[in-house]
C-alpha cells in the first residue's frame, strides 16, 4: 500500500486535523510543517502532492504509539528506513493496544474474515516458519474496519 494512502486513511479514521498530525510527529521527536502534512495528504495527481517515504511514515506511526500509549523511558526507537505492510500493521496494533480478538472483530466490520492463526502469521519475524506477508488488501480491510470502528456514525449515515 502507498504510504500516503495509509496516512490519509489513518487521518480520516482518527479524525485528525493538520495540527494534530504535526503534533504526532512531534511525539516522535521529529518536526514537520503543516505544508508538508498537507502535501502528503493530497491526491497523487495534485501539483502540491509530496510522496511520503517509509521513514516518514515510520516516524508518524512511532509518534502515534507515543501519543496513544505514552513515551517509553530511555532512548526512542529509530524509525525504520524500509516499511512493510506487516510492520505498519504491527505498529498500529501496538499504538491501539489491540489483542488478536480486537483485530479480528475490526476486520469483520469491513466484511473481512480473518482467523487467529492467519493474524498471528503477520506478526512473526520474517523468515520464521509460519511468517506470512501482509498483502495490501488485508491492510486495506483492517484500515477500513478501523474507520468503521472509530467513526461508526459516518458509516451509518452513508448506508
Amino acid at each position: 500500500m502507498d504510504n500516503n494512502d495509509v496516512l490519509r486513511r489513518l487521518r480520516y479514521a482518527f479524525d485528525f486535523k493538520d495540527h494534530a498530525m504535526v503534533d504526532i510527529f512531534a511525539h516522535a521527536d521529529h518536526s514537520v510543517t503543516g505544508k508538508q502534512v498537507s502535501g502528503w495528504l493530497k491526491k497523487d495527481d495534485d501539483a502540491q502532492f509530496i510522496k511520503m517515504s517509509d521513514r516518514e511514515l515510520a516516524i508518524f506511526l512511532n509518534g502515534l504509539i507515543n501519543l496513544k500509549r505514552g513515551k517509553r523511558e530511555g532512548e526512542q526507537p529509530e524509525p525504520e528506513e524500509k516499511l512493510s505492510n506487516n510492520m505498519i500493521f504491527q505498529k498500529l496494533r501496538i499504538a491501539l493496544n489491540l489483542k488478536a480478538e480486537d483485530i479480528i472483530d475490526i476486520c469483520k466490520l469491513a466484511q473481512f474474515g480473518l482467523s487467529k492463526p492467519e493474524l498471528s502469521s503477520f506478526f512473526r519475524k520474517p523468515g520464521a516458519r509460519n511468517y506470512r506477508v501482509c498483502k495490501d488488501q488485508i491492510l486495506r480491510y483492517f484500515l477500513m474496519g478501523l474507520q468503521i470502528h472509530l467513526r461508526p456514525s459516518d458509516t451509518e449515515s452513508k448506508s
